[in-house]
């Protein structure tokens, strides 16, 4: 349903990485789709698709302003012939900014409530609001995770597989992907998530979205080989430092490899801290899995040069 673009995988040398012994690989992912990048394409096909085996004509998401999710839902669903509907957190504020206007351009109806009442967005009685006033949808979470983008995960864990690596590191914001992840790796692999947001709440959600894929794919996930590292997440979601997006910066101009300050830049920061420490294995390999998002970085570099 969704078109999709094979993607390469780029070796990173780094000075701290060659003297602690430790290969580095990064899996491109943000260069899947133009703009269902990265972890969003896995995300949403397989819910993409089940909105149409139900005969739904639209799709409903949410999301933050800058939301990477409501800029691919949006882009998904013109590309798959679906109408859209992104519930957007916080008032508006003209004109819109370049994710939502683009999100608009897609044909995205955007429906801005306050803070307070986003915060009920998986209530029932907030859910049957939405459906008295706008409509019947096909709802997908915010974040779009749930089993299904568990199970679109999963796949491109699969098809990782024949990648040689000791460790896998990831970005980690609702734990979707981080659950299929390790759902769909064996044993042998360690994975690790490094969190975007503060808070270590992360793991209870990556637990409950385990067992929502287990149970809806009758299957017994036995892979315990995973963390949740806490504390790089520079301020919280969507907060940067200048030393972060300074550090983005040298990545994109002397390695050539673009990062975003929400989830890739905070990644590679942790695994190059984690490096100095002296937290992997002299003589193994760590793949990084480039989950895409590069669509907001503007917005940040434009305030910090």
């Amino acid at each position: 349903m969704l078109t999709y673009q094979l993607t390469p995988v780029q070796e990173l040398l780094h000075p701290i990485l060659q003297e602690a012994d430790i290969r580095l690989i990064i899996k491109r992912e943000d260069l899947n789709h133009p703009f269902i990048s990265g972890n969003k394409w896995w995300k949403l096909r397989y819910n993409l698709e089940e909105a149409k085996r139900t005969k739904q004509k639209t799709l409903l998401t949410f999301g933050g302003a800058f939301s990477n999710h409501i800029y691919a839902t949006a882009a998904a669903a013109r590309e798959a012939g679906f109408k859209s509907i992104g519930i957007i957190r916080g008032e508006e504020v003209l004109p819109l900014n370049p994710t939502l206007r683009f999100a608009s351009e897609c044909g995205m109806n955007l429906y801005f409530v306050s803070r307070e009442e986003y915060r009920k967005k998986s209530e029932t009685p907030f859910i049957e609001k939405l459906h008295n006033e706008l409509g019947e949808f096909y709802l997908i979470p915010e974040g779009g995770s749930n089993a299904l983008a568990v199970k679109g995960c999963v796949e491109f864990a699969q098809s990782i597989s024949s990648l040689s690596f000791d460790y896998l590191c990831l970005a980690a914001g609702t734990g979707g992907t981080l659950a299929g992840i390790i759902a769909g790796t064996n044993q042998a692999k360690q994975i690790i998530g490094v969190s975007a947001l503060k808070g270590n709440f992360l793991e209870a959600e990556v637990e409950k979205l385990l067992k929502e894929y287990e149970a809806a794919n009758e299957v017994s996930i036995r892979n315990n080989h995973w963390k949740i590292l806490h504390n790089y997440h520079h301020g919280g979601y969507a907060k940067v430092t200048r030393e972060l997006m300074a550090f983005i910066a040298e990545m994109k101009s002397i390695y050539s490899l673009p990062l975003d300050p929400i989830y890739t830049g905070k990644v590679l920061w942790a695994i190059l801290e984690e490096a100095k420490r002296g937290a992997f294995e002299k003589g193994s390999t760590i793949l990084m899995i480039h989950s895409g998002g590069l669509q907001g970085a503007s917005t940040y570099e434009n305030l910090y040069t």
